[in-house]
């Protein structure tokens, strides 16, 4: 039985934590000021102002101003008006008010226009090709559980595929016989045209899809998505694309690119809450595709892509929050977000072959955006990033021996790179590495 004085203490603690927790994150939220100005970014070429407007929009985000974030590629960080979102969300659905009494706040049991709406107007696609799910990892799955394939059945796909890409080919390939292929792509990629080349000699009279990741999460390479969908297209190919990564970073339109399914995760570029992802499939696909994940409306041709969100209870404050992220991305504007992404990882990686290391970023600038990555032997990639983590609160990812992949979100100012590649440079004087 539960005591008095033991009741109390509980109590007590549970109290002070929850102000704790009103007192720490909302207070910051309230302290952040408002959205600059996006005028200061149409008033000419004009650097101190562009300069003025990233470093006010890099106080929208929680991560403190002694960090430096180079680390986009595996999760971005949401900025205020995605936070004040969710919140809004949890306060609106959570009191249970809902005008039907039939209505709860349960996401996987309906159409939700509301967030799909623009969404599809931000992917270039319409609402019913559009499916709301939690993240790129479960639409791959989606796709390469729900297409009909048979032994010996051949996949195509690269060798730089996300785990959550690749997987779920395996299991198919374990399961029922179907054959993956890969391709092997050049570090880095010279060109549109090697890509394709490599992609077209790989195919085989069993080949039924090519699957790719439109940024590959091994280098950055941004793939000509349009061109291998083209020729995936023209050989009577299902196309179906990884792009976990370009959702934020780059305008994107799935109609443009000709694929028949795409997949994304826009926790990292567009800095949308974890757990909020999209499967689009083209409508002339979508009833060649079955669920993965089973509950009422399964079956309903009518509800086309819509079937394939019908996922069970869920997370409804995330969809807020995800509609604020895409409100954001599109008043900022993506031409200027892309520029910016681009001209930031312009100088990190010029400036890092300055210091000898080898690039694995394409030369061909329609082939980079955001994530430069280059191999910088001998330097032992794991305990550098440690370092510069745990000493100097830099944060990088990379991946063993020697690779580093710097990401480069549009709120970093170029005096972080600069302390980014003073302290590359201490370690390696520290550490007696030429």
């Amino acid at each position: 039985m539960l005591d008095r004085r033991h009741f109390l203490t509980t109590a007590t603690a549970g109290l002070v934590a929850s102000l704790a927790f009103r007192g720490n994150l909302f207070a910051q939220l309230e302290k952040i000021p408002p959205l600059p100005d996006h005028s200061l970014l149409d008033q000419g070429k004009n650097d101190k102002n562009e300069d003025a407007y990233w470093a006010e929009l890099r106080k929208q985000f929680l991560i403190p101003a002694d960090e430096i974030y180079l680390n986009n590629g595996t999760v971005g960080s949401s900025p205020a008006p995605v936070l004040r979102a969710v919140f809004d969300g949890y306060t609106t659905t959570e009191r249970m008010d809902q005008q039907d009494p039939e209505d709860y706040p349960i996401w996987g049991y309906g159409a939700w226009n509301e967030f799909r709406d623009p969404l599809a107007a931000f992917v270039g696609c319409h609402r019913d090709e559009i499916a709301l799910l939690r993240n790129a990892t479960e639409a791959n799955s989606y796709i390469a559980n729900g297409l009909d394939m048979k032994a010996g059945d051949e996949v195509l796909m690269t060798d730089q595929e996300h785990p959550g890409g690749e997987h779920p080919w395996n299991l198919k390939a374990k399961r029922y016989g179907v054959v993956v292929k890969r391709v092997t792509l050049p570090r880095p990629v010279k060109d549109a045209a090697q890509v394709l080349n490599l992609f077209n000699d790989a195919i085989t009279p069993r080949t039924r899809v090519i699957f790719f990741s439109h940024i590959t999460t091994f280098s950055g390479v941004v793939l000509p998505a349009k061109e291998i969908c083209g020729l995936a297209r023209s050989k009577g190919i299902l196309s179906a694309v990884d792009g976990a990564h370009v959702a934020g970073m780059m305008r994107l339109n799935v109609h443009d690119l000709g694929c028949d399914m795409y997949s994304s995760s826009p926790h990292k570029w567009l800095q949308a809450p974890k757990g909020s992802g999209f499967l689009y499939v083209r409508d002339e696909v979508i009833d060649r595709m079955w669920n993965t994940i089973v509950t009422e409306g399964w079956d309903d041709s009518k509800i086309r892509a819509e079937r394939f969100q019908r996922i069970g209870s869920s997370n409804v404050p995330a969809l807020w929050g995800l509609r604020a992220s895409i409100k954001l991305a599109n008043d900022i504007g993506l031409d200027r977000i892309e520029s910016r992404h681009r001209k930031l990882a312009d100088y990190i990686l010029d400036e890092m072959k300055k210091r000898g290391a080898e690039s694995w970023t394409s030369p061909d600038p329609a082939l980079r955006c955001a994530i430069v990555t280059v191999n910088v032997p001998p330097v032992p990639r794991m305990d550098l990033e440690n370092w510069l983590w745990k000493t100097h609160k830099i944060r990088i990812r990379g991946g063993d021996p020697h690779k580093l992949r710097l990401s480069t979100p549009y709120y970093l100012q170029k005096k972080d790179i600069d302390r980014f590649l003073e302290k590359f440079d201490e370690y390696k004087k520290t550490n007696r590495i030429t």
